[in-house]
This record gives structure tokens, sequence and C-alpha cells, in this order.
């Protein structure tokens, strides 16, 4: 984990890589009540045997569940110590670049993109890139956006 001291301190690093998060498995269970609090039961995500035929040989993570991975990446990855509250402000480009088999170890790279100051705190924007343990493409790039308040 990456600690800053202030969110001065981080705006120091635009353009700079500033974490890497801990890896999190992606298993069936975490999969099936993905499905049960959306409503997606698409069976390529939710029934391993009809899956072990199909493109990918077993069950694979909903994009939208990688994506959702982004928090607990993001604490895992880079703290800042004079930061009270954190909100999620919204995301610009997320793409889905490679499935998430079941069992799949993901882990997120966080890029600091921008840092702009507003009253009181700062409007981050991060780079994150979502890895699959032993392949070399990502599985997700999304842009996120969060505003820190000291």
């Amino acid at each position: 984990m990456t600690v800053f001291a202030s969110l001065d301190e981080l705006a120091l690093r635009v353009g700079d890589e500033i974490g890497t998060s801990d890896w999190i498995t992606v298993d069936q269970a975490r999969i099936d009540e993905f499905a049960r609090a959306t409503g997606d039961h698409q069976w390529i995500h939710v029934d391993p045997v009809r899956a072990a035929e199909g493109p990918f040989g077993t069950t694979i993570a909903h994009g939208f569940l990688t994506l959702s991975l982004l928090p607990e990446m993001s604490a895992s990855a880079f703290a800042i110590d004079d930061v009270r509250m954190g909100v999620n402000y919204g995301l610009n480009k997320v793409r889905f670049t490679a499935p998430v088999p079941c069992g799949s170890r993901v882990r997120g790279v966080f890029r600091l993109q921008s840092f702009e100051r507003i009253e009181g705190g700062a409007q981050v924007t991060v780079e994150v890139t979502m890895l699959r343990e032993g392949s070399d493409k990502p599985v997700c790039v999304a842009e996120s956006i969060s505003r820190r308040y000291v």
C-alpha cells in the first residue's frame, strides 16, 4: 500500500502510478451473490455445468462485478492520511477487455490522471488497470473519479 501524508503530497504525483492493490479471488460464491444483487442470472455466470460447455470452459464474472471490485482494490492500493471522507463521483471510460473466469485472482494498478482542488478537498481521477493473475491482458480498464475531503 502506498500512503500519502496529504492531498498536497498526492497532487505532486499526477501521471504516476500511485499503488497496486492486493489480489482478490473471484469465486463462484461471489459471482452468485452479485447475480442475486443485480438480477443478472445469465447462464455464463451462474450455471457451472452449462458454462463448462461454453466458450470459456467455466463460469465468468459479470463485467460489472469486476468493476464493482474497484473500491476494495483502491482501499488496499493507496491511502491519504489527511482525508476524512471520500465519495465516488463517477466514471469516464470503462472497458471490459478480457473475461474473468471463476477462480481467478485479480488486482488493480492505479495511475493518477488528474488532481483538481475543490471546496473542502480535491477531485481525483485515477486510471485503474485490472489484471488477472497469469494473463498478460487486462480484464478491465477504467477512469474513476472520486472526491476526497479533508
